[in-house]
């Protein structure tokens, strides 16, 4: 007969548990957690007294309550004392940000990188450095308690190794290891696909927030997506899932660097759309490319519009066979699939009409992301507050020994 949980396991969820609602939710009163978690007011006195005792949060007395009686306390986390680094990896940009409890990006530096190649000694390099400087800004009594990296390419979940990256010109990269090794912190960096955790910064903190069942587009070269199903993130067997840039939806269509023919990523990609409107020729790529494009096609460039219109045919049938598999509540386009949405709206929304089905399509909302370009580096730095959410008391302890 198997055994009911320990009232340490139970302390430790509800630790965990309540701790979760001050980094996600902000500043909340001890009775609204009360109402929230289903605990009486003396147990979330001990919780929290526990959690003001090791510095994950503090208490004090409301501003103003516009109610008789003793007023509830509120509590907020400590922002600028518990902390991770989140680092962000695409083609064309690296992102380094120390982000304080409660989801507050406290530090923040950035440089751009040669798509072209991959140097894995020089990107960890730069990325720890930027990791050091900001350190250095920090109180005497602040303390690192996780790191965690958005990387465009595929993550294997068993060990973290970047084992595929195209657009980054990475094949079987260790680089959760190596930055780790570099940071020289004693922690482990957690590593995952960019899009899978822009989803997840989109879920918690952005366009997203409760919403239980989103996909989120990511485009920078290539196109990523991450699945929010039943509030959790689909991750795959190997932690693959997710591809959706690699769905075929022209067969016989452009060649993708996956070696398949008229994918997603082929048909309405970067470079797809700049050869369309007759920008390759000058040499220009990224984002700001893009972006001209978009303008242009706004200005009344008929070139510029048409290459739009095609790109956006292709994108919403896209969209439609995602609506019609995993009936999202809401898709949200990040990266440059922001502007190349906005510039064909209409193309992708008569794409939806015409293939979703119809019970489907008509609850759903489709929307730009909330974060923008940070999304990728706010996953990042979820997915390293999740070791503290989960034992907020052990992981602090470790931290300061």
């Amino acid at each position: 007969m198997r055994a009911g949980p320990s009232q340490e396991d139970i302390r430790r969820h509800n630790l965990g548990a309540l701790l979760r609602h001050v980094h996600l939710g902000g500043p909340i009163s001890r009775a609204e957690l009360t109402s929230k978690m289903g605990l009486n007011r003396s147990t979330i006195m001990a919780l929290t007294s526990d959690l003001t005792a090791a510095g994950l949060v503090r208490e004090e007395l409301p501003r103003e309550t516009g109610r008789a009686g003793r007023p509830s306390l509120v509590v907020r986390p400590e922002s600028s004392r518990v902390y991770v680094f989140a680092f962000d990896v695409g083609p064309d940009r690296i992102a380094a940000a120390r982000v304080g409890l409660g989801g507050v990006i406290l530090d923040r530096r950035e440089a751009a990188r040669d798509r072209d190649r991959f140097d894995l000694d020089e990107l960890t390099g730069t990325l720890a450095g930027f990791a050091r400087q900001m350190r250095r800004k920090t109180r005497s009594d602040t303390v690192c308690v996780g790191a965690a990296a958005a990387v465009s390419g595929g993550v294997r979940k068993a060990d973290g190794v970047v084992s595929f990256g195209p657009n980054l010109q990475a094949d079987e990269v260790p680089f959760g290891e190596e930055l780790a090794r570099r940071l020289g912190l004693g922690l482990p960096v957690s590593v995952g696909n960019d899009a899978n955790l822009a989803a997840l910064a989109e879920h918690s903190r952005g366009v997203g927030v409760a919403v239980r069942d989103l996909i989120y587009l990511h485009g920078d070269v290539g196109i990523g997506g991450g699945i929010i199903s039943g509030g959790h993130l689909v991750g795959g067997h190997d932690g693959y899932g997710g591809e959706i840039g690699h769905m075929v939806v022209n067969p016989g269509g452009r060649a993708c660097g996956c070696g398949s023919h008229g994918c997603l990523e082929a048909e309405v990609g970067e470079r797809t759309l700049l050869e369309s409107a007759g920008r390759v020729a000058d040499g220009r790529r990224g984002p700001d490319a893009v972006r001209e494009v978009v303008e242009a096609a706004d200005r009344g460039d008929i070139v510029a519009q048409e290459a739009l219109s095609r790109v956006g045919d292709w994108l919403g049938l896209g969209v439609a066979n995602l609506v019609n598999i995993f009936n999202p509540e809401l898709v949200i386009f990040g990266g440059i699939l922001r502007e190349i949405y906005l510039g064909s709206a209409a193309q992708v929304r008569s794409q939806l009409a015409l293939h979703a089905m119809a019970h489907q399509r008509e609850r759903v909302r489709l929307r730009t992301s909330a974060l923008g370009d940070s999304a990728p580096l706010v996953g990042a730095a979820e997915l390293a507050f999740a070791h503290v959410l989960s034992d907020p008391l052990e992981v602090l302890a470790r931290a300061n020994a």
